[in-house]
């Protein structure tokens, strides 16, 4: 560790129990139910509401990853709700359409990493879920 006080941050990397293929099928679900569920309304919310309570208990992967996931899809609602007044102006057009497409991009790039195994964080993630 460097005494520099404007050197980063250490970021932790979590230290899981075995992550057999089933612990990372269920962590990949996680994200990838969000993204199936889109086009419910609410279910890119409720879909990883519902794997992460049935399967939490299981394994830390899986409850990790599942509350990143609600994390995650709570904040990209607030922030549309947020830019959605300004779609009177047109500004909110092209930031809404960013929006969808960076979710998109985020979601599938969650679930690759959790079915490899790895922990993924999104970036600009209000955690409400610790």
């Amino acid at each position: 560790m460097s005494d520099n006080p404007y050197d980063a941050p250490q970021q932790f990397e979590p230290v899981y129990p075995e992550l057999t293929s089933d612990v990372r099928n269920w962590g990949m679900l996680c994200h990838l139910i969000a993204l199936l569920a889109m086009p419910l309304g609410a279910g890119h919310i409720v879909g990883p509401l519902i794997v992460w309570l049935i399967k939490r208990d299981e394994h830390p992967f899986i409850d990790d990853q599942g509350k990143e996931s609600l994390n995650f899809q709570i904040s990209m609602t607030i922030y549309s709700l947020v830019i959605s007044p300004t779609v009177c102006f047109l500004i909110g057009i092209p930031i809404l359409i960013a929006l969808f497409v960076a979710n998109i991009v985020f979601i599938v790039i969650a679930s690759v990493k959790a079915s490899g195994g790895e922990a993924y964080r999104y970036p600009l993630t209000i955690r409400f879920l610790k």
